[in-house]
């Protein structure tokens, strides 16, 4: 049973809510204040979600969810704020600085309320089952690592054990596949009621946009502005999944068609911003036509997204042969040819120890209130160039720039990379 933690300094608010969601069979640990969450959580963090009140004497909501998201066991706990509060910029911005993933205005609307409670216990719960298989695999693995550094076997142990560790590794890759999975049909189910959302906006747009006062528009606008951000983040976290497929073939491709195809794709964005796109001859290469499309679009958009304010962006590509030791992560001793891509721009850039992590999957390192986004673009583009049994990396100075490498081999293994799809 998903257990939510609900605050209020109000008895008849908490009463209202528990009233609401108790047909669905939550339990609820109820606080009056910031301090008795605190209380309650120090005792136990096992919940799924915390429904928290942001106006509250001694310490309002985002006060308290600064110090619960200050404590390493509680950041993993979704809070949606319950506000009667107008979310201007300053307000969204101090939302998103707590750690919230959503809000609710009051009056609450029962069912917008059930629907968005709904959605976060259904990922906590694939997500909890998820991390519980995960654990288990990685305590086998550790167990069998041990065994093999502990024990002198004989050759048939220890062929034995290797057979152990193969299939293994048999289990880790189908439990990302069950993430990857899992990916899909979250974003997959997440679309039904998002669809039916976005169709009542359209309704109320047609018919009733005359009969709302001033601050319900104001209301309305906002909600269809998060309808919106929801569909692209589902959009994203679906081209995403597919990018695991194994059932696409690999072809012959021009990079510089596939390049001029992307930029293309990106006209208005390129138009708006006035951005300058130089490139040289790029190599071809058998590859996913439309992957690799998608590469190129996700990384030119990131350099026009952020680009510096007042400078025109400035997108510099190009293509040369390497060996495999300039490689980086490369460990065989063969000394193959690498065609390194560079997209170089001349935008904000960012700090270099965070290299590595810009291409995790919803990985930020900036505040939604000053770039939009999902968190998705990079790790599509990494999970592309694996596919193709490649090397991505990022280097970056805080503004002056970033360039993305991308190694691929001269001749890429058509099995071998279908076989990571």
């Amino acid at each position: 049973m998903a257990k939510i933690l609900l605050v209020d300094d109000r008895d008849d608010n908490l009463t209202s809510i528990e009233s609401i969601l108790q047909p669905d069979g939550y339990q609820f640990v109820k606080a009056n204040s910031g301090a008795q969450a605190l209380k309650a959580l120090l005792a136990e963090y096992d919940f799924a979600l915390i429904l928290m009140d942001v106006k509250m004497p001694n310490l309002n909501g985002f006060e308290t969810a600064s110090l619960i998201y200050a404590r390493e066991k509680l950041r993993h706990i979704p809070i949606i704020f319950i506000t009667a509060y107008s979310y201007d910029d300053e307000n969204v911005f101090k939302s998103s600085r707590a750690g919230a993933v959503d809000y609710i205005y009051k009056p609450i609307n029962p069912e917008i309320l059930r629907a968005k409670v709904t959605i976060f216990i259904e990922l906590y719960q694939k997500n909890h089952q998820l991390a519980l298989q995960e654990q288990k695999l990685i305590a086998i693995n550790k167990s069998l690592e041990n065994e093999i550094k502990e024990r002198t076997v004989s050759e048939e142990n220890v062929k034995e054990l290797n057979l152990m560790l193969l299939q293994n590794i048999d289990k880790l890759e189908a439990a990302n596949k069950d993430l990857d999975s899992f990916a899909f049909i979250a974003s997959h189910d997440l679309q039904e009621p998002l669809r039916k959302i976005q169709t009542f906006i359209s309704r109320i747009e047609k018919t009733e946009m005359d009969n709302l006062s001033g601050t319900g528009m104001e209301y309305f606008l906002k909600m269809k502005r998060s309808a919106d951000q929801m569909r692209s983040f589902i959009d994203n976290l679906l081209m995403y999944s597919k990018t695991n497929t194994a059932d696409q073939v690999f072809e012959q491709v021009d990079l510089k068609e596939v390049l001029e195809n992307a930029i293309q794709e990106l006209s208005l964005s390129i138009e708006e911003k006035k951005a300058i796109i130089n490139y040289a001859s790029l190599p071809t290469l058998s590859l996913l036509n439309l992957q690799f499309q998608q590469l190129f679009v996700n990384l030119i958009g990131n350099s026009l997204k952020y680009s510096r304010k007042d400078i025109v962006p400035v997108i510099q590509i190009g293509s040369k042969m390497v060996k495999s030791k300039e490689v980086p992560g490369i460990m065989n001793g063969a000394d193959k040819n690498y065609h390194r891509i560079t997209v170089t721009d001349n935008g904000i850039g960012f700090d270099q120890k965070y290299a590595n992590n810009i291409f995790d999957l919803f990985q930020r390192l900036h505040e939604k209130s000053e770039y939009s986004g999902t968190g998705i673009g990079l790790a599509i583009c990494k999970k592309i160039i694996q596919n193709h049994n490649g090397v991505i990396t990022a280097e970056g100075k805080p503004g002056m720039g970033s360039t993305f490498n991308i190694f691929l081999p001269e001749e890429i293994e058509l099995g071998l990379s279908n076989g990571l799809n």
